[in-house]
């Protein structure tokens, strides 16, 4: 089966994948045997909204091998489409579990990159003792920068990806935020001769320990996003009570006829 062989479905002009989880541990599995990197996108409503409104960032999406649904209103959408059980919430952490469980079976080996100073290697630390026998190929924190649509990799950060490159990881999970993470890996994988890029951003807080998650009866319904609200409003309130409104009601003009995209 071609891994690469599922349908998508568009929400607001940006190209989301109907897969669950299952389908994207086994697909990235294959993907990461093939002689050529690849990305996978984990998109949640603001990472959506900011690839709406950013068009060097939308148009990366279709160069990704995956666009993959963490946030439920995503989910939703897509069911809405009629992809039904199709398509299922594929959260960031969950993702990092459960290709991390796989890969024990096929021998297939990580690099984790991002994260504040000390929490990639506490996450791949509790990693390594959750799923004995996980191959580790490297960790690196690099250090904050700028990177957007005109990013490019010289210098030090040049120099960092090179590191990966001989590291010659499998899996490549890049925590250093959206959109940064996103026109990172583009420049990244130009590199690399194969590996599958995840951008999982705040994956790398809740592996490390650094944050707590919402409780799985939240997640289950939908309601994670309250809980990380209540946590830290400060920071995620223009997410959610900005944005996600905003994604709602555009949704729903394109509905009604009265957007185009």
């Amino acid at each position: 089966m071609d891994p690469l062989s599922f349908e998508t479905f568009q929400l607001l002009g940006i190209p989301v994948t109907a897969v669950t989880l299952p389908d994207v541990v086994r697909s990235t599995s294959a993907l990461a045997q093939s002689d050529r990197p690849h990305a996978v996108f984990v998109r949640e409503v603001a990472s959506l909204m900011a690839a709406v409104d950013s068009p060097p960032l939308r148009e990366l999406h279709f160069k990704a091998s995956l666009v993959v649904p963490d946030g439920m209103p995503l989910v939703w959408a897509g069911k809405l489409k009629g992809f039904g059980k199709s398509v299922g919430r594929v959260a960031g952490a969950d993702l990092v579990d459960a290709v991390c469980a796989h890969s024990i079976k096929t021998g297939q080996s990580h690099f984790f990159f991002g994260g504040a100073p000390g929490v990639a290697e506490t996450m791949a630390s509790r990693l390594a003792a959750k799923y004995p026998g996980l191959r580790i190929a490297g960790i690196l924190t690099p250090p904050m920068r700028s990177i957007g649509k005109d990013f490019r990799l010289e210098g030090e950060a040049l120099a960092e990806v090179e590191e990966i490159k001989r590291a010659a990881p499998d899996f490549v999970w890049v925590g250093i935020s959206s959109p940064k993470q996103e026109f990172w890996m583009a420049e990244a994988m130009q590199v690399l001769d194969h590996a599958v890029f995840f951008g999982v951003g705040a994956a790398f807080d809740y592996h490390s320990g650094r944050l707590k998650r919402a409780p799985r009866w939240m997640r289950n319904n939908g309601l994670e996003w309250l809980y990380r609200l209540y946590t830290e409003p400060r920071r995620l309130w223009h997410r959610y009570l900005v944005l996600a409104p905003k994604f709602i009601a555009l949704l729903t003009l394109g509905a009604l006829g009265l957007r185009t995209n």
